[in-house]
């Protein structure tokens, strides 16, 4: 009768393990930069959003984002949010800022930042955040 050794069992949970240990961390890292792209993209389409008003109204006092109110969760489809994003805004200026939550709070690139100017920030370095 052929069989598995005890030895042998062994030696797959450990390589098993180490697969692991290697292939999650670089998962969760995928999922916060994942995450932080759908942010991102959801701040520079509240700018637009924000740059229209001041079209039509000439100040940013007054804009609300999506919602109606002058903060909301991103990523928008579900879940427990990654970011809370929020809106600040006088006549002639508007910050818009997305501060991570949860496990995305681990991101290198921490929170980020988009004003009226187009000047981004973020908790990382800038050219590798955005």
């Amino acid at each position: 009768m052929g069989g598995f050794t005890l030895i042998e069992l062994m030696l797959v949970v450990i390589v098993m393990a180490i697969l692991a240990g290697i292939a999650y961390p670089s998962y969760v890292e995928q999922t916060r930069k994942s995450k932080r792209g759908q942010v991102k993209a959801d701040l520079v389409e509240y700018a637009q959003l924000a740059e229209r008003f001041h079209t039509t109204q000439n100040t940013y006092e007054g804009f609300t984002l999506p919602g109606g109110g002058n903060s909301v969760s991103s990523p928008r489809e579900g879940g427990t949010a990654a970011y809370s994003v929020g809106f600040v805004g006088t006549q002639s200026t508007f910050t818009l800022t997305a501060t991570a939550q949860g496990n995305q709070a681990k991101d290198k690139c921490g929170d980020l930042g988009i004003n009226q100017a187009n000047v981004k920030t973020s908790g990382g370095t800038l050219s590798e955040c955005w």
